[in-house]
């Protein structure tokens, strides 16, 4: 298993940093957003790849991936206003811990990136690097787009 790191560009969101974080770090607002329509055009972009049954609470997400079984993330560390730490368990293929870190530009506009770990077998890295290469920008595209409140 080989480790590689994916990192997001830099991207602004027309928020106050401490409510971007707020929202971020608890999955239980993401549930609602990634059932109501999110999920649905990640199954239509990626075909191979279906995923269902989403289900959060505060600290963690499970779904069910498409021939791979229950997968799940879970927040590990938070340093708030600034970072959130995500890890994986459950039907992955590949081992990810992830961060997202958040910088205030003024009071109501913040930056924000992305860096995924994945720890990956090469069979696998050959077949989803590119798809993680693009995949953590819009990524960071669309947490600029959540309806922060």
């Amino acid at each position: 298993m080989a480790l590689q790191k994916y990192v997001s560009d830099i991207k602004v969101i027309e928020q106050n940093q401490d409510i971007v974080y707020n929202y971020l770090s608890n999955f239980e607002n993401l549930s609602t957003y990634v059932n109501e329509g999110l999920l649905a055009k990640m199954n239509e972009s990626v075909p191979q790849i279906q995923v269902s049954d989403f289900e959060s609470d505060n600290d963690s997400c499970r779904f069910n991936i498409s021939g791979m079984g229950q997968a799940e993330i879970r927040i590990i560390d938070r340093e708030p206003s600034k970072t959130i730490k995500i890890n994986s368990s459950g039907g992955l293929p590949i081992g990810i811990t992830f961060w997202i870190q958040l910088l205030p530009v003024t009071p109501y506009q913040s930056k924000i990136k992305l860096t995924l770990h994945a720890e990956m077998s090469m069979m696998i890295k050959m077949m989803v690097n590119k798809k993680l290469e693009k995949g953590i920008n819009q990524l960071a595209d669309m947490l600029t787009q959540l309806p922060y409140r």
